[in-house]
């Protein structure tokens, strides 16, 4: 069975840092896609960053790039997106979404097959 499980959320104020950790059972992350999403109270579910089985080639949204940077632990079967410099903007319930197909990764949503439960973010000003 597939499971992606995140943790690592939280309460921090505005400028602060937080690492958010997926893991990963039921599949080797080394085979697919997995992307990172958000989705903050009334708006709708948007892509953060995304990492390639291909080569390993990260894409981040315009919004969080140069502040979060995606990384990943094969031997723990884990990825992280490391937040810093958050703003209250990015307030937000975060996801981790794997594509069992993808060898590219996009921030497009309908492509990923599982998903984790969430966890989350809150940026005090």
């Amino acid at each position: 069975e597939v499971q992606l499980v995140e943790s690592g959320g939280g309460l921090v104020q505005a400028g602060g840092s937080l690492r958010l950790s997926c893991a990963a059972s039921g599949f080797t992350f080394d085979d697919y896609a997995i992307g990172w999403f958000r989705q903050a109270p009334g708006k709708e579910r948007e892509g953060v960053s995304c990492i390639s089985s291909s080569d390993g080639s990260t894409y981040y949204a315009d919004s969080v790039k140069g502040r979060f940077t995606f990384s990943s632990d094969s031997a723990k079967n884990t990825v992280y997106l490391q937040m810093n410099s958050l703003k209250p903007e990015d307030t937000a319930v975060y996801y981790c979404a794997a594509d069992s197909a993808g060898r590219l990764c996009t921030l497009w949503e309908l492509t990923y097959d599982y998903w984790g439960q969430g966890t989350q973010v809150t940026v005090s000003s």
